[in-house]
């Protein structure tokens, strides 16, 4: 028997041998369509449902090709419950992406967990610092310089300060002596002057030499991950090693949505090392906009000039993470 389908409303019905190869009207829309061979009609079915399964047997091959040697990375939000107590960063599981990056570019990286566990004090002090750095930068540069010379009594006149400044500083000093950052503190009403006595333990000596802006850094990164339930790994003070053995420290390194960025922090002189910084950022094949020279203090309208002079990004305490959320937005 020959076939009668219809291709505009798929109207079907078999109908005598005798009409094959003939066009006649469909009995439903009226529209004129061929007759077929009904072998034939069948084999040509086949033959492109073949078709559609080999396209698709080629498909799932290259999927799983892909999979295998695309790098894998953690690409799944993983909530901490508090990322200002606890040592959960220190699990490898946290930052095994990063240890995958670097192994693909042949390159050893060595984490210290020390400096991603914050259970510590370090990462409240330094976020009070750094939310507030344009008031406290003086009180940070004065314990940062009576450290070098060797001394421990500060002085901190504040006669000319508003009271606004006033009470900021003197809750910061206050916060630095509950957290035992400094052992006394002292503060004469009639004079208007702060007196601290500072610690001498090397970890408060780094600290305020530079150390508290890796922590601000870090901690704010991991606010602003969690804020916005982003994927990440992200490490602090991590050493690399190259195939040549030649080393570097990193302050701060992630991955967000699969994305690498490098952070250097720098709480004083910053101008000698824009060339060091330059070869490192070529040297990881990281993007201009990825690798992030961040200078406390520094001025807006400076961290824009330096970045269109240099083949880095500049940027401050305020404006680094702006950086940041433009490059995951692409």
């Amino acid at each position: 028997m020959a076939l009668f389908r219809c291709n505009s409303c798929s109207h079907i019905r078999v109908v005598s041998n005798n009409y094959i190869g003939k066009t006649v009207k469909c009995p439903q829309c009226k529209k004129a369509n061929p007759i077929h061979d009904t072998v034939l009609f069948v084999e040509s079915i086949l033959n492109k449902y073949s078709l559609q399964q080999a396209k698709l047997s080629k498909y799932e091959e290259k999927k799983k090709d892909d999979k295998k040697t695309k790098p894998q990375t953690n690409d799944r939000y993983v909530e901490l419950k508090n990322i200002g107590n606890t040592k959960a960063l220190t699990k490898q599981e946290q930052y095994e992406p990063i240890l995958k990056w670097f192994k693909a570019k042949e390159i050893i990286a060595e984490v210290n967990h020390n400096a991603v566990d914050t259970t510590g004090f370090f990462d409240e002090i330094a976020l009070s610092l750094g939310n507030q750095f344009d008031i406290l930068s003086e009180v940070s540069n004065k314990i940062k310089y009576i450290q070098k010379k060797g001394y421990i009594n500060v002085k901190l006149p504040l006669e000319n300060k508003n009271k606004n400044d006033i009470a900021t500083i003197k809750k910061f000093c206050k916060e630095l002596y509950e957290y035992s950052f400094i052992t006394k503190y002292f503060f004469k009403k009639q004079e208007q002057v702060v007196y601290l006595t500072l610690q001498n333990a090397p970890e408060i000596i780094n600290f305020f030499n530079g150390i508290w802006m890796e922590w601000y850094i870090f901690m704010k990164l991991l606010e602003f991950f969690k804020l916005n339930k982003i994927s990440n790994s992200c490490l602090r003070s991590l050493k690399i090693t190259y195939p040549n053995n030649d080393t570097n420290e990193l302050d701060i390194f992630f991955i967000a949505n699969g994305v690498p960025f490098c952070i250097e922090c720098k709480s004083g002189e910053f101008r000698p090392y824009i060339e060091k910084y330059t070869k490192l950022r070529k040297r990881l094949k990281i993007k201009k906009e990825n690798f992030i020279l961040c200078i406390a203090g520094l001025e807006q309208k400076q961290t824009q000039g330096l970045t269109s002079t240099y083949d880095l990004t500049f940027a401050n305490e305020k404006n680094f993470l702006q950086h940041v959320k433009s490059e995951l937005s692409e």
